[in-house]
């Protein structure tokens, strides 16, 4: 099937005080028409900058690179601002981790609903109204004629994120980007959010990036998970892959640091903290903090090594050459644990 969006060899850097941050280092990803990709890591893995990457709008003193995005056969990092702006919304939109800085505190929300439509799509206002509440009626917003007129502190959290989102399809778009949407959201409404978002992405039959630091989120939403550490996708496949058939001690290690209902044990924590990514660590990045670390983790950067058609890796450990090691003992607790959730208990 042909990529929606095919990200190919992206770097990105920031020139700071201290020295040049290499945030991105060489990501590769496509996503299909109808296919959430969810983008799992750490705070400063460079999942944000990725996706900020693909709409242009990184901070000013962010430089790409190298590097290729390409969307319907344009290569984006080619564009102009002008043509950027073009598809900004018509073709690429994103919603915010947080909703309340997303939204204009003194604008009526149906304003900030219609502004686009009538600015990009030249809808009349009395055309962008009628849009405005199909599409708050279709994000779950109760009683949208008295909503359209109110301020955005009116909303709780989880009504906010839901105009965020009413906003982000206002142009009807091919490519949904979700940096984090239910962070500041309680657990209730972190779910409604996540059943709301798929359910669009299946009735509009949108692609989407899902931006996450927490595999848990995405355990029921993504068809595939791309893994990043230090800049780079360290592991990515399906999500049955991931969860069932992880590969990457670090993909370990956050199977492992995740709660639930029938853990009993305490959570497992990764060790030491990530690298400074000004002077990446050579070999391995995560080789400092992984118990099954080898010589030759700290010496020689690992290729990603083909494990299916649908999973790969980046880690020494899949070298045939390798030592064999298994998951620890609370990745494979959490595994059987989800089988018998499912009803999959021979999986």
């Amino acid at each position: 099937m042909e990529p929606k969006l095919s990200v190919k060899d992206l770097c990105v850097s920031f020139r700071t005080e201290a020295g040049k941050v290499q945030a991105v280092r060489g990501v590769s990803f496509d996503v299909a028409k109808g296919e959430t990709l969810a983008i799992v890591g750490e705070s400063g893995s460079g999942k944000s900058v990725t996706s900020k990457a693909i709409l242009g709008i990184l901070a000013g003193n962010a430089r790409v690179e190298r590097g290729e995005i390409v969307y319907d056969g344009n290569d984006l990092l080619g564009m102009s601002e002008r043509e950027l702006c073009r598809l900004r919304g018509n073709k690429l939109a994103m919603v915010f981790q947080d909703p309340l800085s997303s939204l204009d505190p003194i604008v009526k929300v149906g304003k900030q609903l219609t502004e686009a439509m009538i600015l990009k799509n030249k809808l009349s206002k009395k055309e962008a109204k009628e849009r405005a509440l199909k599409l708050m009626d279709e994000v779950g917003i109760p009683d949208p004629r008295r909503r359209y007129e109110q301020y955005p502190f009116e909303f709780s959290g989880g009504m906010r994120q839901r105009i965020v989102i009413a906003i982000a399809l206002a142009a009807d778009p091919d490519v949904l980007i979700c940096d984090e949407p239910t962070t500041a959201l309680d657990v209730t409404i972190q779910a409604q959010i996540l059943e709301l978002i798929d359910r669009l992405k299946r009735e509009r039959q949108l692609s989407v990036i899902f931006i996450t630091h927490d595999l848990g989120v995405v355990a029921n939403v993504a068809d595939r998970v791309a893994v990043m550490y230090a800049g780079k996708i360290v592991e990515i496949g399906t999500a049955e892959d991931i969860f069932y058939r992880a590969a990457h001690p670090y993909t370990w290690a956050l199977l492992a640091s995740m709660p639930d209902l029938d853990t009993s044990d305490a959570l497992e924590a990764i060790p030491c903290t990530p690298p400074n990514m000004i002077t990446p660590p050579p070999g391995d990045a995560f080789a400092p903090r992984n118990r099954y670390a080898m010589q030759i983790d700290y010496e020689m950067e690992p290729p990603m090594f083909k494990i299916s058609d649908t999973h790969s890796a980046a880690t020494w450990l899949l070298h045939p050459d390798a030592p064999k090691v298994s998951p620890p003992r609370a990745v494979l607790d959490r595994i059987e644990r989800m089988r018998k959730s499912r009803g999959d208990e021979d999986g």
